[in-house]
């Protein structure tokens, strides 16, 4: 099932490159209007307009890329996460799937690594 967004963590990554990836794989981004420590910018896709997050180091020197669409070409979280790792080779986290609040926190906990040595699921404490 599709998910209705896309969230991903990517490590020390340069939000331009980020940004010129998602570029040539969705379209054009409008300009990022800054509010706070967050930016946000619209893509122009052909399947219709993607609205984008970027909060540099969300955690630590993780920065979350949000994308608040299901026009994407990524079904969910892991397929765009191993998209960036292959255009962007930075470490991606990303969640397992859709987390539902009482689930509990050792659930929120639960994460995706996709690095150089491949995929696997850990634990992250986030908060």
């Amino acid at each position: 099932m599709r998910q209705p967004d896309i969230e991903i963590y990517l490590k020390d990554a340069d939000r331009d490159a980020v940004i010129r990836w998602l570029s040539q794989t969705l379209g054009p981004c409008t300009e990022w209007r800054q509010k706070g420590q967050t930016f946000k910018c619209e893509i122009d896709s052909a399947a219709g307009p993607i609205p984008l997050t970027w909060l540099p180091k969300a955690v630590g020197s993780w920065n979350s890329l949000y994308l608040d669409s299901p026009n994407t070409p990524w079904a969910d979280d892991l397929a765009c996460a191993h998209a960036a790792f292959a255009a962007l080779g930075v470490e991606i986290r990303c969640a397992p799937g859709g987390w539902q609040e009482e689930e509990g926190e050792d659930e929120a906990d639960r994460w995706i690594r996709v690095s150089a040595a491949g995929e696997e699921e850990i634990v992250w404490r986030t908060g």
